[in-house]
Formats: C-alpha cells, structure tokens, sequence
C-alpha cells in the first residue's frame, strides 16, 4: 500500500519490528524479574497452591461480588490467550529462531507467571460496578485508582482503553482468528468462505450479545475440551516418538545458547534471533504483561484479590508450559521444523507424518476452537475497554460494529491493518508495565497479608519484601 510514493506498510513493519524489539521485550521480562524477586518467587512455591485453588473454583464464592466463579473467569481469560498463538506463534517463532526460541519463550513464561499474578491481583483491588451492575476492573481502573494521586494517571488509563478496544475490534481479537477459522474449515473440509464466515458471525453474536454470563458460560465448557483434546493429540505423537525426546531436548537447550544451524528448509538462526522470537511469540500466545487477561479476572467471585492473582497465574503455566510445550516439541521431534511449510500447515504436517490423515483433523479442529473463544474473549475486553470510555451507552454499538467485523473478517487481507494491530497490541503493555512497577507496593502487601491470613508460613516459603 503506497501514498504519496510511500510504502505505508514498509514503514509499519519498521515500527512493528522497533516495537516488539529490545525495548519492550526487556520491559516486559524485566518487570517479570522484578515480580519474582519482589514476591519471592511466587510461581514456584505456591503454584501447587495455585493449582489447587483451579480444582476447587468452579463453584463462586458465596456473599461474593463478581459475576463469574473464579474458574469462569480463567476459563474466559484462556479462551483469548490460548489461540492460534499456541498453534501459529510457536511454529513461527520455531520456524524463524529454531529450535533455541522454545527456550526462551518458557523462560518468559516463567516470569510472566509472576506479572500475571500481579496484574490480575490489582485488577480485582480496584475494580468497581458499572452502571448495569456488572463488575468492571482490569488496567484501566487500577491505572486511574491506584495512581490516583499522580495527574497523568486518567490520560494513561484512557490510552489503555484505546489500545484495547483497538486491539479487539482490528487487532488479534478479530481479523487472524476469522481468517484462521474459515482457512482450516476451507482447506480441512471443503466449506465455502461465505458460509463459514455466516455461521461465525451467528455463533459470536449468540454468545456476546448474553453478557459474559453466556461467553464464560461457553468458555468453562470449550476451553477444558479442546485444551486437553489437543494436548492428548501432542502426547500421542510424543509418545509414539519417545526414543527422540532426550536428543530433542538437548537441541533445544543447545540451541538457545548457539544459535541453529541452517537445516533443509530452515536458513539458520543466530541466539539473538531465538531470544527475540521466543520470547515475542511467547508473550503473544500468553499474554503476560499486556493487561488483557486481568480484565476477565476481575470479573470473579472472589474476596480475596491474591486468591484471584494465584487463580490467573496458572493461565500462563497452562497456555505455555503445557500447550505451546508440547506444539514445540512435536514440531521439533518430527523434524518438522527443517522444511518449507511454516504456521498451522507446519503442525498439520508434523500430526500427519505419526498420525496419517487423523492428525490433520487435531490441529484442525483445536485450531478452529482456539480461534473461536479468541474472539469471545476479546470481544469482552473492548466491551470492558468501551464501558470504561463511554460508560454502558457504548456497550451495543461496540457488540455490533464487532460482530461486523467478524462477518467481514474472513474476506478482508489488509496486512496495513494487521500489523497496525500488532503495533497497537505491543503499545497496550507499556501503561500496563508502569502501572505494575509503580503498585508494586500495594502488590506485595496484599500478597503478604494473604499468606499471613492462610498461616501457611514454613520455612521454605518465600519471604515477601516490603
């Protein structure tokens, strides 16, 4: 796309890239690191806690505001984060870093537990009632609340509500997820696009017209199925393969330090290349430190905002440590990774070479699911976003103009406006991360009257610094 002579989208791409660069990336893992420091390596000593709060979350807290139970709003926070980033992120991040970028993106995910846990934590401290009685919190609120005494702090809450809605309606939330899910039904099963986008467009607006009673409703029961339906797919494949795994390991962790080689169809990658990729794509798919996720947590509930904050947490572990894991692993173990093919066509074929025409079908259907409750998720956080601009009279037209959008997703191929998302959804971290660093206080002392509360000291639990 030119004007006036100019490459528009040569010089997006040239943002994009600065953007999603350096800065960011350190911004985003080092405020991770700071977390984790602050907390006392949290994701690690209370994770079985964590996860054992998942097991017991389904039913929501008696007495309690919110509007979900505390596993609807995780289960809602997945939908968005496990998408086609943990299908197509990790093959492009494989595919252009190597075999090394797996590395990496775990490590952002294991401080990224910790950002998670903090943002979802404010996000329940500071949320409020909308005029509709439903809960609102997320980044905005704890931006405008927990700032309040500083005169800039409405000005950034306002820029992430922005980002937000722009993110939802033209960025990840909409265009790739249609695309994904007409391509897979198209190429898989032979569905004209007209018909699929028809039906989508039906299903997004059943679903987010009923609130996020109906979305985290769809979600409880989707998000399990095709999580754990996938990942049974990714462990027939590893398990028929199971002589390779500890040569594949070993080339993983090689290559995060070495850089890759050029192998077949794969140009090589130097350890710079697989550090950015990793951990770019890896923040893509889980959505740590963007700010996303903390809105449907705020929905919860719950009375205890840490308990909220250890409930989230376990997203990430789940989105990366097991679904993106064990993506990578069957690319890498299959070989799959050194050819011509790259995004979904790349795992469809890794499936296919242990599981014939049946593996085909797994990447397919958990692709077109992943996708799907992508787009339920997102069209909750610009609601939530466009509530926090324009109060509840804004809520309709949004739903609207969104499922709009979704109709006419599947025909439109604008990379301006792709990467223009993608530009958008990289700077809704930034008043994120500063809103963490400066509550970091607050964080920290919610996390330690919490665990002081439980009584649950021993003497290898973390100490919490002030």
């Amino acid at each position: 796309m030119e004007l006036a002579g100019i490459d528009i989208l040569d010089i997006l791409t040239t943002i994009d890239q600065f953007i999603w660069g350096p800065p960011l990336l350190i911004l985003l893992v080092g405020t991770g690191i700071f977390l984790t420091w602050k907390l006392g390596m949290i994701q690690v000593f209370r994770l079985p806690l964590a996860l054992k709060y998942v097991l017991n979350s389904r039913k929501a807290e008696i007495g309690v505001q919110g509007d979900v139970s505390s596993f609807a709003a995780l289960s809602t926070a997945l939908s968005s984060t496990i998408g086609t980033g943990n299908i197509v992120g990790v093959t492009t991040a494989i595919k252009t870093g190597g075999p090394g970028a797996l590395f990496w993106m775990l490590l952002a995910a294991f401080f990224g537990m910790t950002t998670m846990y903090s943002e979802s934590l404010l996000a329940v401290k500071y949320r409020t009632v909308d005029a509709n009685g439903q809960m609102s919190g997320g980044p905005m609120y704890y931006i405008r609340d927990g700032l309040e005494e500083k005169k800039y702090s409405r000005v950034l809450a306002s820029v992430f509500a922005f980002f937000g809605v722009s993110v939802a309606l033209f960025g990840i939330g909409t265009f790739p997820q249609v695309n994904a899910i007409v391509d897979s039904a198209r190429i898989a099963f032979d569905i004209p696009e007209a018909l699929s986008a028809a039906v989508i467009s039906l299903l997004v607006a059943f679903v987010t017209l009923g609130g996020i009673r109906r979305i985290a409703a769809v979600a409880q029961f989707l998000v399990p199925f095709m999580a754990i339906g996938y990942v049974l797919g990714c462990m027939l494949v590893i398990g028929l393969n199971l002589e390779k795994v500890p040569e594949t390991l070993a080339l993983i962790i090689s290559s995060a330090f070495t850089g890759t080689a050029a192998q077949g169809g794969f140009l090589g990658a130097g350890v710079m290349l697989a550090v950015r990729m990793g951990i770019a794509r890896g923040i893509f798919s889980n959505e740590s430190g963007l700010g996303s996720a903390p809105i449907a947590a705020a929905a919860a509930k719950v009375k205890e905002p840490a308990r909220q904050g250890l409930i989230s947490m376990t997203g990430t572990f789940f989105d990366t440590f097991i679904i993106c894991l064990m993506t990578g692993t069957v690319l890498i173990i299959t070989d799959s990774w050194k050819g011509e093919l790259a995004g979904a066509y790349m795992t469809s074929y890794a499936f296919s070479t242990v599981l014939s025409e049946t593996g085909s079908y797994i990447v397919t259907i958990g692709l077109i699911c992943f996708a799907f409750t992508t787009l339920l998720g997102w069209n909750y956080y610009g609601e939530r976003c466009t509530e926090f601009l324009f109060g509840v009279k804004g809520i309709l037209p949004y739903k609207l103009v969104y499922i709009l959008i979704v109709a006419s997703g599947a025909f439109l191929t604008l990379d301006v406006i792709w990467v223009l998302a993608d530009i958008v959804n990289g700077l809704m971290a930034i008043p994120n991360l500063i809103a963490l660093l400066a509550l970091r206080k607050v964080i920290a002392s919610e996390t330690r009257q919490y665990f002081d509360k439980l009584k649950v000291e021993t003497s290898n639990t973390p100490k919490v610094s002030k």
